[in-house]
């Protein structure tokens, strides 16, 4: 049985910024240029500004903290720090792209082509059980705590390799997020509802242009809508949702990514524990009309390609 010194002062702490932490500073840089660039059409820019000052000092302050008492438990506040920054990062996403004209039209079009209609549309509709239903909501909101428990079971059980496998999860993060910044994509939820489900459904779909620039109505989340589940979804989705980040789906994209890394830490009970909640997760998005089939297909694609990248810079700089 380990133990775990996790207030054990370090023999050889870290000196300089953690290789994650320079990332986040770099991605922090590009999207203020790109805020700048586009400051005549963002309605306020100070909030961009100042948050990306207050983000510096509190990596900073967390650093010196760090250097102070270098343990196991100040690195991993400097990690949690990153991970509740990712709230803030990501509907910042829709600041950007929803001054680019929107693309879903064509992405609602591959799919019908893929799949001859849009199983967004039809899911729900052809399995509306409230057990199924909850079922899919389950498998949606388990979405934050995978990350935890892959965070923690690296933290406590392979610390070696704890610093390696949040450069992964934290770099995919900001990987799909800089996608998402120039590949403006809303999903089925918000272009549905925006373009008419009486269109969708007879196989049109129209350019929506720049509507999404000054709209952020969805539709209503289908499914049971008395689960506890399905209100925990919805609560997620009124906190942060955007009309954004559609395609490639970071949910699978980024649980994918959790499940490589479990397996690699050669537990099976975590590995095959977590697989049942990956598998609702792959399906759910797609229930829940959060994404198009080839969003979870690109997220697959896409999962595959980051982690064997950010696995091979993590040998090198972590």
């Amino acid at each position: 049985m380990k133990s775990f010194k996790i207030f054990e002062i370090e023999k050889k702490p870290r000196k300089g910024l953690l290789a994650i932490e320079w990332i986040i500073l770099g991605y922090m840089v590009l999207t203020l240029l790109l805020a700048l660039f586009m400051s005549t059409k963002i309605h306020d820019i100070n909030p961009m500004i100042w948050g990306r000052f207050r983000t510096v000092m509190m990596m900073l302050g967390l650093w010196v903290v760090y250097r102070l008492i270098p343990c196991r438990f100040t690195m991993f506040a400097r990690i949690v720090l990153q991970l509740l920054l990712l709230g803030i990062w990501y509907p910042e996403t829709f600041e950007f792209n929803r001054h680019f004209p929107n693309l879903d039209h064509l992405f609602a079009g591959y799919e019908q082509t893929l799949c001859g209609c849009q199983p967004a549309l039809l899911f729900s509709q052809a399995i509306a059980h409230p057990v199924f239903s909850e079922l899919m909501h389950l498998g949606y909101s388990s979405y934050f705590p995978l990350i935890a428990i892959v965070t923690l079971f690296y933290f406590f059980m392979r610390y070696e390799q704890f610093l390696r496998a949040e450069f992964i999860i934290l770099g995919a993060f900001y990987i799909y997020y800089v996608i998402f910044i120039f590949l403006p994509v809303t999903g089925p939820q918000y272009y549905y509802l925006a373009a008419g489900f009486d269109q969708i459904a007879n196989g049109v779909f129209p350019d929506m242009g720049n509507y999404f620039a000054t709209h952020m109505e969805k539709a209503t989340t289908p499914g049971w809508s008395d689960g506890f589940f399905y209100s925990l979804v919805e609560g997620m989705h009124d906190a942060g949702e955007r009309p954004t980040a559609a395609f490639p789906s970071s949910h699978v994209g980024i649980t994918t990514i959790l499940m490589f890394l479990a397996w690699r830490t050669r537990c099976k009970p975590l590995f095959w524990g977590m697989m049942p909640f990956y598998i609702l997760m792959c399906f759910a998005t797609v229930y829940i009309q959060a994404h198009y089939v080839i969003d979870v297909i690109a997220g697959w694609i896409s999962a595959i390609i980051i982690y064997a990248v950010l696995l091979f810079l993590s040998k090198k700089f972590v």
